[in-house]
């Protein structure tokens, strides 16, 4: 489980599937920065993990400020599903 930030909006939302260094990693929660103040394009801050990893997340398992951090350009996200059904 790791956070990432998205700097700009590919379309993606909760539980959505993207391709993340050759795995497909869940989208588990979503916060939306910088539409009313802050940096010029708009940042998404992720919790992506893989499927095997969302009993910890539901549960709170992990430390939140311990997270690996990592950031993307929207446009370099490979999208496999925006959003969860």
């Amino acid at each position: 489980m790791k956070r990432l930030i998205v700097h700009g909006d590919p379309g993606i939302r909760k539980n959505g599937i993207i391709d993340y260094d050759g795995r497909e990693m869940v989208l588990f929660s979503i916060s939306r920065n910088g539409d009313w103040h802050g940096p010029e394009r708009t940042q998404l801050w992720c919790v992506i993990g893989t499927e095997d990893e969302r009993t910890d997340f539901e549960e709170r398992n992990y430390v939140p400020h311990f997270l690996e951090t990592e950031t993307i350009d929207a446009e370099a996200v490979d999208v496999i599903r925006a959003r969860g059904t």
